[in-house]
C-alpha cells in the first residue's frame, strides 16, 4: 500500500507529502493526516512493547545475577567463618603450647563481623608485637597458616 511505504520512509507527514498522497489516492488530505496519526500511534505502541520486553528480560537477568551473588556471598561468609574457626583454633593451641607467648586470652575469633579488615590488622599487629617471644620457625608456620586460612586452603600446618 502506498501509505505504508510512505510511512516506512517518512514517519512525520509533511504538508507537501500529505497533498501528494491525497492526490495519488483520491482522498481528502485530512484523511491521509488521520491515517498517519493513527499509524504513528500504533508504531509508538509497538516500539514501547518491544522496549518493555527488552527491559523485562534485563530485569530478569539482573534478578538472577542478584540471587547468584547472594548465594556466592553466603558461601563466602561460610568459608570465612570456617577459616576463622580454623585460624583461632590453631592460635589457641599455639597459645597453650607456648604458655601465652603468642596471643593473650582475650583474642576474639569474631573479629570480622563488624570490623572488616581492621581485625586482620589487629591480628597482624599482635603477631608482630610478640615476634621477639617466639622462634622464627613458629612465626613462619604461623604466617603460612594465616595465609592458608585467608585464601581458603583446607589443610592445617599445625596438625
Amino acid at each position: 500500500m502506498l501509505l505504508e511505504r510512505s510511512f516506512t520512509t517518512h514517519k512525520k507527514l509533511e504538508p507537501e507529502l500529505k497533498l501528494k498522497l491525497a492526490n495519488q489516492l483520491g482522498v481528502p488530505p485530512r484523511q491521509v493526516a488521520i491515517w498517519y496519526q493513527n499509524k504513528r500511534a500504533r508504531w509508538r505502541t509497538q516500539s514501547l512493547e518491544v522496549e518493555y520486553s527488552t527491559v523485562q528480560v534485563k530485569l530478569e537477568n539482573a534478578l538472577a545475577d542478584k540471587r547468584r551473588l547472594e548465594r556466592d556471598v553466603k558461601q563466602l561468609r561460610e568459608e570465612l567463618r570456617k577459616a576463622h574457626e580454623m585460624l583461632f583454633g590453631n592460635l589457641k593451641k599455639m597459645n597453650q603450647n607456648n604458655n601465652g607467648a603468642v596471643f593473650d586470652s582475650n583474642c576474639s575469633s569474631d573479629f570480622s563481623d563488624q570490623r572488616g579488615s581492621s581485625g586482620l590488622h589487629d591480628l597482624h599487629h599482635q603477631h608482630n608485637h610478640h615476634q621477639e617471644d617466639i622462634g622464627d620457625e613458629v612465626l613462619q608456620q604461623f604466617d603460612h597458616e594465616l595465609y592458608a586460612c585467608l585464601i581458603g586452603a583446607g589443610g592445617s600446618a599445625w596438625g
